[in-house]
């Protein structure tokens, strides 16, 4: 006697356990944010290393951090704008100045975002002092002592990409659902609304342009102390499952080194290695990280963070 097999009660099985594991796998994935600052050097005269203007950093980051003492953004790579499409991108795409989106729009699918778009993993931008329900391609927030807006598109490198913008548009809802106001970051932790990639950019008077008078890596410290803990609070950090990345742009000297700390899981807390970096180690580890290829521009050659890390996530 033969028994019937219902191949659809088999298939909707195996579709059932392969979706649990499938959420099983993403609720355990590491979630990634990386926090972006400005123009200063790590170690040298004016460094942030030992400054007595940045003592979170100091007494209370770098303990519980893994720190990269050669970190260096790409050779001759400046001013901002260069440094973060070479984060997204693995290259400058031949932009050499600061301008808008409007003025250097790139039409490539070969960045970051893109890639992590197509493998359906989610990300974010946390961009300070935007006010959010528009895709924030010109300058915006509140006006610093220099009559600059707060909030620069050049300190967010996604928009410059058509795919990200559907071409440029102020109301793309693509990038309206990825682009945030800081400001929403603790409620998104609290309801789970972050993603997995996290870029997150401080305003001009944050992230130590010093736009808005004092000393701007006392800034950087104190915009740091008032809001890391929000991350490093949440349930998700509490959980092991978060990693934070917090560097600059470029140097203020030469082209570094600059600021590298790695906290959050896997991390070897209190270590500090001196191999050299360049934010296409960045992205490339990134990409290791998350799974997605091919590897970008100068990431095919770098050499990646793992050594700052017990176990790479």
């Amino acid at each position: 006697m033969f028994m019937r097999i219902h191949w659809k009660t088999v298939f909707a099985a195996l579709f059932a356990i392969a979706a649990a594991r499938l959420g099983q796998a993403q609720s355990n994935a590491p979630i990634v944010f990386l926090i972006v600052m400005e123009n200063h050097n790590w170690t040298g005269t004016g460094g942030v290393a030992g400054s007595a203007e940045a003592p979170y950093i100091n007494k209370t980051l770098v303990p519980m951090a893994a720190v990269a003492n050669n970190y260096f953004n790409p050779p001759g790579n400046h001013p901002s704008l260069p440094n973060y499409l070479w984060m997204e991108a693995g290259t400058n795409l031949g932009v050499h100045a600061d301008g808008l989106p409007s003025t250097y729009p790139q039409s490539t699918h070969a960045h970051l975002t893109e890639l992590l778009h197509n493998a359906n993993i989610p990300w974010r931008a946390y961009e300070e002092s935007i006010r959010g329900g528009v895709c924030p391609l010109e300058p915006e927030g509140s006006v610093d002592a220099n009559g600059s807006n707060l909030y620069q598109p050049r300190h967010f490198p996604q928009i410059y990409f058509s795919d990200m913008t559907n071409g440029g548009s102020a109301s793309s809802s693509y990038c309206i659902a990825h682009a945030r106001s800081f400001s929403s970051l603790a409620a998104d932790l609290k309801s789970n609304n972050i993603g997995r990639y996290n870029f997150v950019t401080p305003n001009m008077c944050d992230n130590g342009h010093d736009a808005c008078g004092g000393n701007a890596i006392a800034h950087i410290d104190t915009w740091l102390k008032n809001n890391l803990p929000i991350i490093l609070n949440s349930a998700q950090y509490k959980a092991g499952h978060v990693v934070v990345l917090i560097t600059a742009d470029e140097a203020a000297n030469g082209d570094g080194p600059i600021p590298f700390l790695a906290l959050g899981e896997g991390v070897k807390r209190g270590y500090q290695n001196e191999i050299h970096y360049t934010h296409s180690s960045l992205l490339r580890s990134l990409e290791e990280i998350f799974n997605v290829s091919p590897l970008l521009g100068g990431a095919a050659t770098a050499t990646d963070l793992r050594d700052l890390f017990t176990v790479f996530p």
